[in-house]
Order: C-alpha cells, then structure tokens, then sequence
C-alpha cells in the first residue's frame, strides 16, 4: 500500500504470524543458553524495579512526598475551592457545565475535608488543624468544627487562639465589635491571604454586622476569583473544544469501523513489525534492565544537579533505543523514521491533526466516565499524585525543565519504548486486544499510581496503542501524549502558581 490516500489492504490484527521475516530467517541473535541466561537475569532486575515502584507506592506515605505537605495542600486547596466559588457567580449554564465536568462545590470541600483529616493525622501542625475546622463550618458541618477545638486545648499558645477564633465564628455564643476586632488581628497574623483567611475573616464580619470590613474582604475575595478565573478559564475552553471537535472525528471513525479501507493509515510497515518477536523481548530486556540500572545511578547521585534529571529520560532510554536499532531495525533495513512512522508527508497531515483530536477527546470522554465511576464508589485519587512542586512554586527555569520533561522528553520516549516496542513486540504473537492490554497494563504499573490513577494512566496506554496499530506511525501518539501532559502542566501551572 502507498503511503498516500485511501487504499485497500488486509487488515493486520488478521495477518499471520506464522510466516517467519527476513531477520526471523537469519540466525536469532539471542538463541544461545548463556544468552537466555543474560535474558532472565535482565528480566529479574525488571521485575525487581517495578516491584519496589509498587512496594514504595503502597507502603511509603504519601504525604512523606513533600517536604512542606501542609503548604502544598493549603496551597491547594485554597486555588480550587476559589474556582469552585468563583463560578457560583457565573451564568446558571456555565454552573451547570462546572458540575457536569469538574464536579460540584459540595463533592470539592468534601474531598478537600478529607485530605486535611489525612494530614492532622500525620502532623501537629496547628494551622492545619485550624484550616480543617474551618473547612467544617464553612461546610455547614459547625458542630464538627467546635468538636476539632476540643482537642486543641493545653497545646499551647497558638492552638488556644485558634479555638477562640472557631468558636467565635462557628459557635452561638454573643461576640461583640471589640472581641471581634482583636480576633481579626489574631486571624491577620495567623494565616496568609486566601480562601481560608477570606471565609474566616468574613463570618466574623458578619457575626458582629461589620460591613466595612465585610465590603473589603469580600472585594479582595472576588478580585481573586477573578485572577483565578482568566487563568483556569482558556484551558477550560480548549478542552471543550478538543472535547466536541474530537468527539465528531470519533463519529466519523466509528462509521468505518469495520471498513476493509483503512482510512487512518499514515505509515507502513506499523504493526505487526517486520522482526523476529523473540529477539525483540531480548532486546527490551537487556534495555530495559539496563535503563533501570542507569535510572537508580543517576538519581541516586547528588553531583546529579536537579536541572539535568531532565536528562534522566533519554539516557535511560538510550541502551534500549540503541540495542533496538542494532538488532531490530538495521537488520530489517529500517531506520527509527521509516520502522516506527517518524515522519508524516504533508498530505497527511490533516488526517494526522483528527486523529489525534480523536484519541484526545477519547481520553477525556474516558477520564469523565473515570471520575463518575469514583465517585459512585467513592474513590479517589490521592492529590499528592498529580501535584507537583516544581511546577507549582519552583523558579522559572525548574517549572521549564519539568514542562519539557512532560511535554516532549516523556511522551518521545516513553511511546518508543511501551508502543512502538513492547506493543509491537507482543502482536508478533497476540491479537490487538490482548496486546494493547498487557502493554497498557505494565505502562501504567511502572507509574506507580493509586487504583484510580491506575486506570486513567491504562486508558491513556490502551488508546495510544490503538492508534499506533490504525495508523502505523508512534507520531500519532506522541502528539496525543504530549497534549494530554500539556494540559494538565498548564492547569497545574494556571491553578497553583
């Protein structure tokens, strides 16, 4: 089949695999006794890194994450519950939209309730418990919230004044204009501007008819809803639009579905790839371990500076890349560009941009299903798993290294290795469904995430292996990956930042 337009071919999860290729004829390079040997060893150090991923995501506590959690989940907590009341101001369809795809004021604070009882638990940190107990009564829990302060008392200084302030806000007891005006500058000094200062700072207001102050906390407070909200509202939009122009391009795909003319394809040869399946999983690894080896070597190196971790992906990824080219690729009579479809003519292009906009909005129709799933069974993931400190309040050049790690470094080689080899290696002898599969389940393994994060990660993993098998080209991937990871850097970056 040529590479440009429409044109019949058989379709390749119906290909035989029973015909051996060029390199399959030649010697297997890999066929030796002490080569299989070589080959379990390399398997073992695999194993072992994934294993300890998962050991250290299951036992190591989350929260142990950070060095300052109690300022990560202020900080937080404070941006969403500002979006969350910024769009109570917003037109009733535009509230609607908000519930539908972020989910409702109610669900946030509850959830946010959770995370700080998680951090009291771990740390005796006073201001987190006094941002819990006004989580509470701004919840309409203000019974939870005088019941937090019981446990404050004759623990020093702090925590008394902190009971004070929940009990004159939350409590019934009569609070007069002087009391009132010695509690603002105990709250002044306590906690720094914010969602938790505004809300405290406001009940109190309005307890004692305090309308001047009321009137300034109250602006301050919309004056930075109104920041919040420029900043959350573009990216917002792109994913909408992303989300309908995608969902049509799905329709449309969904309509050939079936079609012995494979309207998608960018690139030959694609999957099933033109070498020997055996000396693939040799290859992968023998990388792999070594990449592992390298990984643990460089991190674990204080002379490692922090701005060259960047580097951290390529080099992992180089023995595998390399070993790949040596073994796979050179004897196929391939290169990276033609063997994995790393170049797109230009008439193809524009099939290029709706694929990925259909892979993209597939992604998000999956991560909406996800989160109404959660919280039917009410789960969730843990926050510490997609914040990050250096896009939150690192210095400009740190937040630009981890974009680029993210946006370009992760999606390059992450898709050569999971799609482009181990994806292709297992249709050697699997059908599509059970490739993509175990593929998208070891992708989403080594990210070490909780179940739910688990799942989004696997959805990603199974629709980039989809695309690498319809249209034969890992570029198709690489952009949905990258987007995917764009956006969500630019909704850390404009939420917490």
């Amino acid at each position: 089949m040529s590479e440009q337009g429409f044109s019949i071919q058989p379709r390749p999860d119906l290909q035989p695999r029973d015909q051996p290729t060029v390199s399959e004829q030649s010697a297997a390079p890999y066929s030796s006794r002490s080569s299989l040997v070589i080959s379990g060893v390399c398997a073992g150090i695999l194993v072992a890194a994934l294993g300890t991923i998962l050991w250290f995501s299951a036992t190591l506590p989350k929260l142990q994450r950070f060095e300052e959690p109690d300022r990560a989940l202020d900080l937080m907590v404070s941006r969403m519950l500002t979006v969350q009341d910024s769009f109570r101001r917003a037109p009733e369809w535009q509230q609607w939209l908000t519930d539908w795809t972020m989910g409702s004021d109610d669900e946030a604070r509850e959830q946010a309730i959770q995370w700080y009882r998680e951090l009291v638990e771990t740390t005796d940190d006073p201001l987190s418990k006094l941002r819990l107990a006004i989580l509470l009564g701004e919840s309409g829990q203000e019974t939870a919230a005088l019941a937090e302060t019981k446990g404050w008392k004759n623990r020093g200084t702090s925590p008394l004044l902190f009971e004070r302030l929940i009990d004159a806000a939350y409590g019934t007891q009569a609070l007069d204009r002087t009391h009132e005006a010695e509690l603002q500058a105990t709250l002044a000094e306590a906690l720094p501007s914010g969602w938790f200062y505004d809300h405290l700072a406001a009940r109190l207001a309005r307890r004692v008819g305090d309308q001047e102050l009321l009137a300034t906390v109250e602006a301050q407070t919309v004056r930075r809803q109104d920041q919040v909200l420029q900043r959350i509202s573009p990216l917002i939009a792109f994913e909408l639009i992303c989300l309908v122009i995608g969902s049509i391009m799905l329709v449309g795909i969904a309509g050939l579905w079936g079609q012995r003319i494979d309207s998608l394809r960018l690139h030959l040869p694609g999957v099933p790839p033109p070498w020997s399946g055996g000396t693939a999983a040799a290859v992968i690894l023998r990388g792999g371990a070594l990449g592992a080896i390298m990984t643990v070597s460089m991190l674990s190196t204080s002379s490692f500076e922090h701005a060259f971790h960047v580097l951290a992906i390529p080099l992992a990824n180089l023995p595998l890349l390399a070993l790949a080219y040596v073994q796979l690729l050179k004897p196929a009579g391939l290169t990276f560009r033609n063997g994995f479809g790393l170049r797109i003519k230009r008439e193809n292009l524009g099939r290029l941009v709706c694929t990925v906009l259909a892979v993209v909005a597939a992604g998000l129709w999956g991560e909406w299903v996800m989160g109404r799933a959660a919280e039917f069974l009410n789960l969730n993931d843990h926050w510490t798993e997609w914040f990050d400190q250096d896009l939150a309040w690192g210095a400009p050049p740190v937040m630009a290294v981890s974009i680029l790690e993210y946006v370009i470094f992760a999606p390059i080689f992450e898709e050569l290795a999971f799609r482009g080899l181990l994806f292709a290696m297992l249709r050697r002898r699997f059908a599509f469904l059970p490739a993509a599969l175990i593929s998208a389940s070891v992708f989403a393994l080594a990210h070490g995430y909780s179940p739910i994060g688990f799942l989004s990660v696997f959805w990603s993993g199974f629709l980039w292996a989809w695309i690498y098998e319809r249209t034969g080209s890992l570029i198709p991937g690489m952009v949905a990956h990258a987007t995917n990871n764009l956006l969500v850097c630019l909704t850390v970056t404009a939420l917490l930042r």
